[in-house]
Parts: structure tokens; sequence; C-alpha cells
């Protein structure tokens, strides 16, 4: 799968010890996270140690070389923040370091949101086990909601840590790994609270600028032409995924009974599969994104859309308004400081101004 959910980090030792002082009641929650995170920190090993060790196997160390490259062109030339992040390698033995849980209403697309002392509110739980997560996803759907669990290859903690380059993503592909490593910086330099459709769309914005600054510089035609076909079928997918969201919405809002609305979402999930499979067949049969449709399809595969994308063209757009990324840094963490309604309206004017700007109310009225 190349849409690649990410996440960040909710549980820390500071978590923890929150968690004791409001009764314990997620005590075991943030327990799990917090070992996660200290097991994975004791995991890791400078770069520099791993190039010099003579029995690391070149192809791990063709990668880290080109890690040090892609970590010092987000500092240099993307102003990403320059500090221990990405700077040493764990190898995990895991094809994930997390296993994210999002849920949703059987007849809404509105993701769960569960509450935490540091990252604040935010659409998923995380889980360094598998077993966990289907464990509480279990709990969930006994509960009447549409759940969806998937692997994380990364995360951010905010700058709590230093994060490490991981072995679930190291060999990607030198672009797709460019782009990860601008995004989970991106999250050290600005963060809203109870906002993840601001934080993701801000992320995603910049692991696009950069990939496509990174490429100028250091790409070959063979690459680019790799990038372009990888980006090509995410967007594919991307816009089959919204064009049922859009649907599954209208019908949701309609004032149909709810036994037509779920008749419905089940015709449209069939549609979303058959779809795919021509979608897959144009691609010459490529698989990766086959894995999205390894649990039944429900609300919850596409509650998460909008998080990831919907502000991705305001945050372009301020960009090339503020034009240099140390200027756009600032507003970015200017809007952080206002409420949410207000970025997210100057977001949505940003991103489409001609149609938008008409249909907001003045800054003045969202307060």
């Amino acid at each position: 799968m190349k849409i690649r959910y990410r996440t960040l980090l909710l549980g820390t030792a500071a978590a923890a010890a929150a968690a004791l002082a409001g009764g314990c009641a997620q005590m075991g929650y943030y327990m799990q996270a917090a070992q996660g995170q200290y097991a994975l920190m004791a995991e890791a090993r400078p770069i520099d140690d791993w190039l010099a060790d003579p029995s690391t196997a070149d192809k791990l160390r063709t990668k880290l070389s080109r890690v040090k490259e892609i970590r010092g062109f987000a500092a240099a030339e993307l102003g990403l923040p320059d500090n221990g992040s990405y700077k040493n390698y764990a190898d995990i033995k895991r094809p994930f370091v997390l296993w994210n849980v999002v849920a949703a209403p059987a007849l809404s697309l509105d993701p769960v949101k569960w509450c935490f002392p540091i990252a604040g509110c935010v659409n998923y739980r995380g889980y360094y086990s598998k077993a966990a997560a289907q464990e509480f996803a279990g709990e969930l759907r006994q509960q009447g909601l549409d759940v969806q669990i998937g692997g994380v290859p990364a995360y951010s903690t905010l700058g709590w840590f230093d994060d490490p380059v991981l072995s679930t993503f190291i060999q990607y592909p030198d672009g797709e790994l460019a782009r990860l490593m601008f995004h989970e910086l991106a999250h050290q330099v600005a963060y809203a609270k109870d906002d993840s459709q601001f934080n993701e769309s801000f992320a995603v914005a910049v692991e696009e600028i950069g990939v496509e600054r990174w490429m100028t510089r250091f790409g070959d035609e063979k690459m680019r032409r790799a990038y372009r076909e990888y980006e090509g079928r995410k967007q594919g997918f991307l816009d089959l995924l919204l064009k049922h969201r859009k649907a599954l919405k209208e019908v949701y809002a309609s004032e149909a009974t709810d036994a037509e609305k779920l008749q419905a979402k089940a015709a449209l999930f069939q549609s979303l599969k058959d779809d795919y499979q021509v979608l897959k067949a144009g691609w010459g049969g490529y698989a990766g994104y086959d894995r999205w449709f390894a649990e039944p399809l429900s609300n919850a595969h596409l509650a998460s859309i909008a998080t990831y994308h919907d502000f991705v063209p305001g945050f372009r757009a301020l960009l090339r308004q503020e034009k240099n990324m140390a200027a756009f840094y600032q507003a970015v963490k200017r809007m952080a400081g206002q409420s949410r309604d207000l970025r997210h309206q100057e977001l949505a004017v940003l991103g489409d101004p001609p149609k938008l700007a008409a249909q907001q109310p003045a800054a003045s009225d969202t307060n």
C-alpha cells in the first residue's frame, strides 16, 4: 500500500505519568506505548556506526548513505529541524512499527476521536502489537462501529525523542524514502493540538514540495520516471477513494431510512472494489494497494482520507504567497495558534479562492 497512514506518538513516559494522575483509566495503553518507544530507542545505533561496520549488508549500506544525503538536504534546503532525528537506524524485525486502529459510526464518515495528554485529540489509537490492535478493534466492532486496522511504517514524536530510521521503510525507493522523512520532520515544525487534519495536511504539503525539489537536485531520469509512476498510481487511487467518499456522504446526509442507507453503503463499497480492479488492470496488475482491501471495507477506511489531503492545496498556495520555506513555516505556526475554525477557513480559501471566498463567513464570524 502506498498511501501510508502515518501517526504521531501518543504514549510516552510523560503520558503514562499523566494517566496515573488522572486515575489510571488508560494506564495499560500508555504503558505499552512508552515501553514500545523505549524499546525502539534501545535498538537504534548511529548510522555512521552501521556504515563503519564491515558486517553491514551492501544494500543497507547504500540506503543508509542515501538517508544521510536526504537528511542533509532536509535541513539545508527545506529548513527542517537539524537535530538528532533520522541519524540513527534500528532493525526492529517486524513489518510495521505500529498498527493504527481507526473507527467510525456505521452511517457516518466522521472518525471517532481519542484524546491524550500530549498529542491532544486524534483520529486513531496506535499499538506496537498487532494482536493488541486487533483486540481493541474487536471491542469497537462489538459497539457497532466500523473499524480499520492499518500498519504504520513510521511516526513522529514531535521532537520529544530523536526519531530513528527504521527497517520498516529503509528499503523504500529513494523518492518515497525522502517523502517519508520530510513528512515526519515537518511534524516537528508546527503542530496544532486536536487538529489532525491541519497537522497531516501540512506534513503532506511539505513532503510533496520537498520531494519535488530533491528530485530536481538529485534524481536521474530513471528515478524521476519511477516516481512519476508512483505518483500517478497514488493519485488515481486517491481519486477513487474521494469519489466514493463523496457518494457515501451524500447517502448519509439524505432523507433515506437507515435500512436504505445501509443498502446503498454496501453497494458503494462493492463499486469501490470493482472500480479498483479496473484501475489495477490499467496499471498492468500492480498490486501495491491490495492490502488496503484486506479487511472488509467500512467507513473507517475512508474516514481519514480528508485528514491527509483536504488542506494540501491551501498549504501549497500559502508557500507561493510567502515565497520561501522560512516565511511559510512562520505562517503555519501562526495558523497553529489560531482557533481551529479560523485556520480551516483560511486554508480553504487559500486552496480554492474563487469558489470558497464567497461561501465562507468573515473571519470575525468564526470566533
